[in-house]
């Protein structure tokens, strides 16, 4: 007779679990999830996942810090690795579609979308921080690049990390939706356009992005460009 794995202690892989966690949340999002779709994800008795994980909010919130450090680490080396806010910009306009539509795993962002819907307003309020936190650093580069004569002195700093994220988040939420990478790598170029012509007088946005979505393709595996579209 076969055995099961159901309702054992907590002994399991703990970080297997939240692996696998992570996934679910990031296909369904926090409000969508039941305790029932957790178990049968995790081949686990309820008791042992609050054993585990205490409620089901607190396993959100760590299936995202999860997310955030195996899937979602694009961000932060664009910060790490780009010396200027325009860099920086162009990057993540660059490689944001093929994130967000990567073979074998869920489209879209569970940073974006994980509290859709939900009612819970601690859940809320996290997910809520932490996309702010994004627009934040971003609009502190771009300070930053103000002050020292990088960028011109009437740039909204706050503004363009705002525009520069909406975009983003926008791209995120369409890839969830299905559409193809090409739409949205033609929006990204748009937006790249936009920043390039006419926010920040960007010069060389077509050379930039060009070699953004380069690295970025031959680390998926593709050799496509993406160009900003004339304005």
């Amino acid at each position: 007779m076969a055995t099961t794995n159901r309702g054992r202690p907590r002994s399991f892989d703990r970080d297997a679990a939240l692996g696998a966690a992570a996934l679910l949340f990031w296909e369904k999002g926090f409000e969508a999830t039941s305790v029932r779709d957790l178990t049968d994800r995790l081949g686990v008795e309820a008791p042992s996942l609050y054993r585990a994980f205490g409620d089901k909010r607190r396993l959100f919130e760590e299936a995202v810090a999860e997310y955030d450090r195996t899937y979602g680490g694009f961000i932060d080396l664009a910060f790490a690795e780009e010396s200027t806010a325009r860099d920086v910009v162009l990057r993540l306009l660059a490689e944001g579609p093929r994130r967000y539509t990567r073979a074998g795993l869920p489209r879209g962002c569970l940073v974006v979308s994980g509290d859709a819907g939900t009612a819970d307003a601690e859940v809320a309020g996290y997910m809520v921080a932490m996309r702010s936190a994004n627009v934040d650093r971003l609009a502190d580069r771009i300070a930053r690049d103000v002050e020292a004569g990088e960028l011109p002195a009437a740039v909204d700093a706050l503004a363009l990390a705002r525009f520069v994220f909406a975009t983003l988040n926008g791209l995120a939420e369409a890839a969830r939706e299905g559409v193809p990478v090409e739409e949205l790598e033609s929006v990204a170029a748009i937006a790249a356009g936009a920043v390039g012509l006419g926010v920040l007088a960007f010069k060389g946005v077509s050379a930039l992005l060009a070699k953004s979505s380069k690295t970025a393709a031959t680390a998926a595996g593709h050799t496509g460009r993406l160009e900003p579209a004339p304005l």
